[in-house]
């Protein structure tokens, strides 16, 4: 038996509850591992109320994780006892002291890699790469507007897009996270709470608009966001911290012939080879300096609930950690 996180219902952090499970052993293509570090990610809260539904209830949250091999089943190469490995996306259930995964969903994590840093990078860091690379394509020149910049993947965005040569504006809601984002790349920060984007976002570009707009927060920014983009502008919605937004009519984006695409990480990672690449350039982008991981809370995994209102409430920056006991 291990400790797990399980949710036997939907609803708010409360659901979140500590207990035992039986786990068994790894069979066919399958691996042990034996978790030193857990990502938390928007996404988990999205399945927690029902916005994205699960397969089943019960079950164990989380997409990301670091740690370390403990048993290998049949049928599998290239991973032995004692690797350390990462993984994100399916199956879910990472919120586990140890968890059974498909071998060829696991990447390997470099030595140079803490565990900590992998499991608060791995989603983000993936998302932030197909986002700014292939989503669209970011170039020396463009100016790109980045909502929610001090938080977890907003981070990694601006300092990834500011290494891409554009010009980064991040809106945030404090004195505070402007000072992160500001060290993180931002040329331009907007506290959205003091004054309105549209308007600042208007004011530097002289009119013109921004070529790009990454909005994870949805609902409360997505009429802005549009509103902020330049002719043949790209609206990227990769997430609805605020809720869903409300429905968009051809009309709205026929204005300026912008394009608008909602995509999601798992279909930018289909095979294997494009997991490993995306993977292995964030690796390489963390261990070089380009990406700088602000890992700025952890808890114990025992206290997923606490962690998960305080992400809900926007008390925390940076990214979350969660940290099995004994680790």
């Amino acid at each position: 038996m291990v400790k797990a996180i399980r949710v036997h219902e939907l609803g708010g952090p409360e659901v979140l509850k500590w207990e035992d499970v039986e786990i068994g052993e790894p069979e066919d293509g399958e691996i042990k591992v034996k978790n030193k570090a857990i990502g938390l990610n928007f996404i988990d809260v999205y399945f927690r109320k029902g916005v994205y539904k699960v397969p089943a209830v019960p079950y164990t949250p989380g997409g990301e994780a670091a740690g370390v091999v403990t048993a290998v089943g049949p049928g599998v190469s290239g991973r032995k006892v004692g690797d350390l490995v990462a993984y994100l996306g399916n199956p879910m259930g990472a919120y586990t002291e140890e968890q059974i995964l498909p071998a060829e969903k696991v990447v390997p994590l470099p030595a140079s890699i803490d565990p900590t840093v992998a499991a608060s990078v791995l989603v983000k860091g993936m998302t932030a790469q197909y986002l700014l690379r292939h989503c669209f394509k970011v170039e020396p020149g463009h100016t790109v507007l980045i909502h929610a910049a001090a938080g977890g993947t907003g981070s990694l965005l601006c300092q990834w897009a500011k290494a891409l040569g554009a010009t980064v504006i991040g809106t945030v809601s404090t004195k505070e996270k402007a000072a992160q984002a500001k060290d993180d790349g931002c040329h331009h920060v907007i506290i959205y709470t003091e004054e309105d984007f549209v308007t600042r976002v208007n004011e530097i570009t002289s009119g013109k608009g921004v070529e790009v707009v990454y909005d994870s927060v949805g609902k409360d920014t997505f009429e802005g966001s549009l509103a902020s983009l330049k002719l043949r502008g790209y609206m990227v919605s990769f997430g609805q911290s605020s809720g869903t937004p409300d429905p968009v009519p051809l009309s709205a984006i026929a204005v300026k012939s912008l394009f608008l695409t909602r995509p999601t990480l798992k279909h930018y990672t289909v095979t294997r080879d494009e997991l490993l690449e995306t993977a292995g350039e964030v690796f390489a982008n963390v261990a070089s300096g380009v990406l700088k991981v602000h890992v700025n809370h952890t808890y114990p995994l025992s206290q997923a609930a606490k962690a998960h209102a305080d992400l809900e409430g926007r008390r925390t920056s940076g990214s979350v950690v969660l940290i099995p006991d004994g680790c």
